[in-house]
């Protein structure tokens, strides 16, 4: 038997052959990974084809299948030694949704900032009510709210990369999702300190913990700002437009290294570093999607690592928690575009479009806070049940949004280009 055909019929610590669904599971999750990649690509490409569905959703569908929700081919612990890697490839999304907004667009349209936050504030407190409502524990009930202001921002950014999207619409979800991800994280940081306050000796233990949160905040806002700074300084001398990816992705690799050295937030640190970078340099600023080809590639791992993540465990018991964390997070949002959508001047049509593409919940915020998957250690105290009903709503998000978006999008806002008519 050839070295070949041996690797082939076994894999490490399984008797069953490679290529069975037994060998599979027993193979190195690296192997593993690698295989899964390739289906996911495959059928990505098949359900764009077929389905025109995102192929984002191909790829999350597969990592969905991999897990151990369906053929338990790789486990979630298989996903702890490639944090820092998809740690990485949230990071070169995060910059380049900053390096998008237009700060100035804000103070022109004050009803538009205002939108953004309302939005975001609105629908976690409409989470938050319901919850209690349905005898969920308050502190909590507090936390889910927390988690669904904002709107994933990975699909956000890769949604409109592929359907390459612009106009008004486009633009204000972009900006509404940068800021309604930095609210979720301040939001974050509050119920900590609230938390915290519940369970230590107010006189002596709560200030170091306030003080925590103004440090994480502070600090994560001057290291974005020094970080676009230097990315702006760093980028005078060059004249090789082709080395523009490389320092920016080394400038990301850096900066979430110290914030998560410094114990800041990564999500803000970067934010703010795309936007002070496009604040110092304009037009000078040019920005590849995905920051190039290495950041593709980095996107479609870590949306097989979010399909991985999917969970339905608890939904025939937690499902009214299910539907009113999804319900609320609608009505909130769309509540708040409506009322203010005529004084940011928007039409009605646009913000229906607007408050559908907003729907995909993000669960960055928890994601960039530990230093492995297991959400539950990162948030000691949370009832379980709330915790699953939160995960598994972020699943039917995860599933559904894209879906709303690119529906939004195409038909409602009518910002993509439509693909041209072969001529007879």
């Amino acid at each position: 038997m050839t070295a070949l055909e041996s690797w082939l019929s076994s894999s490490p610590g399984s008797a069953a052959p490679l290529w069975t669904l037994e060998g599979l599971r027993g193979a190195d999750p690296v192997l593993g990974f690698a295989l899964v990649m390739l289906a996911a690509v495959a059928l990505a490409e098949l359900l764009h084809r077929k389905l025109r569905a995102p192929r984002m959703l191909g790829h999350m569908i597969t990592g969905a299948l991999a897990s151990p929700l369906a053929l338990r081919l790789l486990d979630r612990t298989d996903l702890d030694p490639w944090k820092p890697i998809i740690d990485l490839a949230i990071g070169v999304l995060v910059f380049e949704l900053g390096s998008r907004i237009r700060p100035r667009w804000l103070l022109d349209n004050p009803w538009l900032a205002f939108t953004c936050v309302l939005e975001g504030m609105l629908a976690g407190l409409c989470v938050a009510v319901t919850l209690v409502w349905l005898d969920a524990p308050v502190p909590s009930a507090w936390l889910a709210g927390a988690v669904a202001m904002s709107t994933s921002p990975v699909i956000t950014l890769v949604l409109v990369h592929e359907l390459r999207s612009r106009g008004q619409v486009t633009e204000r979800l972009l900006i509404t999702t940068a800021i309604n991800s930095a609210l979720a994280m301040l939001a974050l940081k509050a119920w900590n300190v609230v938390a915290a306050a519940g369970s230590i000796n107010i006189g002596n233990e709560l200030l170091p913990v306030v003080t925590d949160a103004v440090v994480v905040i502070g600090g994560s806002f001057l290291l974005g700002v020094f970080a676009g700074w230097l990315l702006a300084k760093l980028h005078q001398p060059l004249r090789d437009a082709a080395a523009a990816p490389v320092l920016q992705i080394a400038l990301v690799i850096l900066a979430a290294m110290v914030a998560a050295q410094w114990k800041l937030s990564p999500l803000l640190a970067l934010l703010i570093a795309g936007m002070a970078a496009r604040s110092k340099m304009g037009h000078m600023l040019t920005v590849e999607p995905q920051l190039g080809s290495a950041g593709a590639v980095l996107t479609v791992l870590l949306f097989i690592a979010l399909g991985m993540l999917f969970t339905l465990d608890g939904m025939a018991t937690l499902w009214p928690w299910v539907i009113a964390i999804l319900l609320a997070r609608v009505v909130g949002k769309g509540v708040a575009v409506a009322l203010l959508a005529r004084l940011s001047a928007l039409s009605w049509r646009q913000a229906a479009a607007l408050t559908l593409t907003l729907q995909p919940m993000s669960s960055l915020a928890v994601l960039l806070a530990g230093n492995t998957f297991g959400w539950a250690s990162q948030m000691p105290g949370v009832a379980g049940g709330v915790l699953q009903a939160l995960l598994i709503a972020t699943t039917v998000s995860h599933l559904i949004g894209p879906v709303l978006t690119k529906f939004s999008l195409k038909s409602l806002a009518d910002e993509c280009p439509q693909p041209a008519t072969k001529e007879r």
